[in-house]
């Protein structure tokens, strides 16, 4: 692990997003609560919860935070039968929280996975990745990719 006991503790915000395509079967069924093992996208707030809590187990060398926020939103689009889970974090650390917001995001798309096989095993999941991370030395950064059109002006 990276040493950080000289460092000073700083708020710490990270959100990660990423995309599941269930398919019009499975995306019909979740937007009218009829899936068979449960509703995935409640579910799948939880695990995510779960996910940015055990990050410093599933990883080796991240270190244990003290998590203060974590959020989930889980987005459905019509267009292409996807969902699209975005996860934020912030703590008051010596280090960042982009980890736990990108196991958040996995975590939470794994569970509308596992959720959905049942019905559709053709599923993919896709675009995990930070879109902005603020805190410590570095201040904000964000994605050079640039960031959905409804959190420009959040941030």
């Amino acid at each position: 692990m990276i040493d950080v006991s000289s460092k000073k503790e700083t708020f710490r915000r990270a959100l990660a997003s990423g995309k599941i395509y269930v398919g019009k079967e499975v995306f019909e069924l979740i937007k009218n609560d009829k899936m068979p093992k449960g509703n995935p996208r409640v579910l799948a707030e939880v695990s995510a919860v779960l996910g940015v809590k055990k990050t410093s187990e599933l990883i080796p060398l991240c270190h244990p935070l003290p998590i203060d926020h974590t959020a989930t939103k889980i987005i459905m689009n019509e267009e292409d039968h996807s969902l699209e889970v975005f996860c934020v974090v912030s703590a008051t650390a010596k280090t960042g929280v982009e980890m736990e917001a990108i196991m958040g995001v996995n975590t939470a798309l794994i569970t509308i996975y596992d959720l959905s096989k049942i019905v559709n095993p053709h599923l993919k999941i896709d675009n995990i990745k930070l879109l902005i991370k603020e805190g410590g030395k570095t201040g904000i950064w964000k994605n050079p990719d640039g960031l959905p059109s409804f959190l420009k002006n959040l941030f």
